[in-house]
């Protein structure tokens, strides 16, 4: 009877270790509530979980920001957070195994979210997009992720991603099919071109400043595509020129083009 008593004793321990553990590291992650500082947050700025959002990562500084649209029309910045660790150096991602960690404009879908990650939680940019493969780029799996490693990635420590993917989990919920997501070397002012302007990477730079300056001008994301091997950018709600000055291509309508 004592052994039979032991044995039972020892099973329920199994049992409630297996749940505990299993409660610790389950498939519940992905779902954790915002954080009340975050919600109190949105309502100050107008803005509610289910609005559009747009993150902005900028390598030199380690930041990445979180931006959402508001009861304006505009994008007002939500919050920003310090990225642990990136890896490479200023510049774009070339080709798988350079280490590098990308730049350029992206969407991030439904489909690049992975709630279980190895890194406790992660997406992933979406890189090679159309300008990287016109450019022959190649590289898998650059992500937005958890934990302080980083081999091409951008590693955000589990406490970010924690908030960083429910943010973009609740942007989904709200029906957005995407998020833009702006891989930045650095704050794309005219002193940090100036100060860049010997980098090999400069053009590429005053290419992604396209971008970056409508949204700074207009607070919302412009519309993006990919024409002759580089950027080609519009104000959302304004009509496209009807050709690009830079390399004569048309982009009266975005649908013939390779959009991103």
């Amino acid at each position: 009877m004592l052994n039979f008593v032991l044995r039972f004793a020892a099973m329920l321990l199994i049992a409630m270790t297996v749940a505990a553990c299993s409660q610790f590291v389950g498939d519940n992650r992905h779902n954790v509530p915002l954080p009340k500082a975050i919600i109190d947050r949105l309502s100050e700025i107008g803005s509610s979980p289910g609005d559009p959002m747009v993150i902005r990562v900028y390598k030199e500084s380690s930041e990445l920001e979180v931006w959402k649209r508001t009861r304006t029309g505009e994008y007002a910045l939500l919050k920003s957070y310090p990225i642990c660790k990136w890896s490479g150096e200023l510049g774009p991602k070339v080709r798988e195994g350079d280490y590098q960690s990308p730049e350029g404009f992206y969407d991030v879908t439904p489909a690049l979210m992975n709630p279980k990650s190895a890194y406790w939680l992660s997406f992933n940019v979406g890189f090679p997009n159309a300008f990287d493969q016109a450019w022959g780029r190649t590289g898998t799996n650059l992500m937005v992720h958890g934990d302080c490693r980083s081999v091409g990635c951008f590693a955000m420590t589990d406490a970010g991603i924690k908030e960083i993917f429910a943010l973009a989990r609740e942007t989904f919920r709200g029906g957005n099919r995407s998020f833009q997501i702006q891989l930045l070397p650095f704050r794309m002012t005219d002193t940090n071109m100036v100060a860049n302007a010997a980098s090999p990477h400069a053009a590429f730079w005053a290419n992604l400043k396209e971008g970056t300056d409508i949204f700074d001008a207009t607070k919302q994301p412009p519309t993006v595509a990919v024409c002759d091997g580089r950027y080609v950018f519009a104000r959302n709600r304004e009509p496209v020129a009807p050709v690009d000055p830079s390399g004569g291509c048309p982009v009266g309508s975005f649908s013939t083009m390779a959009a991103l």
